[in-house]
C-alpha cells in the first residue's frame, strides 16, 4: 500500500536553532522550512523533519544514516566539520571508526547536536 507512496524522515531536537546549524551548515542538507513545530530539509529527495521538542532522550540505536559513494571522503569531510565519530568496543573499527559488517558494507557513526546517533554506510567493494 505504501510501497510507491514519498517517505519522511523523522527526528526531534531540543534547540532548532542548533540543529539547524548542523543540519544545514555542518551536513549541507537544503533547509526547506522553519517553523514552531519543526524543520524541514531535503535530505536527497526525502523530507527530514526535525520536530522541536522539550524534552528528548536519545536512542541508542541509529536513528538515521544516509548511504553514501566513499565512507573515508564522506568522514573525512565531516571530521574536517568538526564531527567526532563514535567508537565502540564490541565493534572491531579501523583508526577512523569505521566497521566492516559481515555484508561487506562499511559503517561509521556520529551524533547531533541533541545526541540522535546517525550514521554512514558504504556498500559494495571499498
Amino acid at each position: 500500500m505504501l510501497g510507491t507512496e514519498t517517505l519522511t524522515a523523522f527526528l526531534a531536537t531540543t534547540n532548532g536553532p542548533r540543529a539547524r546549524q548542523f543540519y544545514e551548515n555542518i551536513l549541507r542538507l537544503r533547509l526547506k522550512t522553519d517553523d514552531e513545530f519543526a524543520l524541514a530539509f531535503d535530505a536527497g529527495g526525502i523530507e527530514l523533519r526535525i520536530q522541536k521538542v522539550k524534552a528528548l532522550v536519545p536512542q541508542p540505536f541509529t536513528a538515521l544514516g544516509w548511504r553514501v559513494r566513499s565512507i573515508r571522503e564522506s568522514l573525512s569531510a565531516l571530521a574536517r566539520a568538526g564531527v567526532t565519530f563514535e567508537r565502540y568496543e564490541f565493534l572491531q573499527q579501523d583508526d577512523q571508526g569505521i566497521w566492516q559488517a559481515p555484508s561487506g558494507a562499511q559503517v561509521a557513526w556520529f551524533r547531533d547536536p541533541d545526541g540522535n546517533l546517525l550514521s554512514l554506510t558504504q556498500t559494495g567493494a571499498a
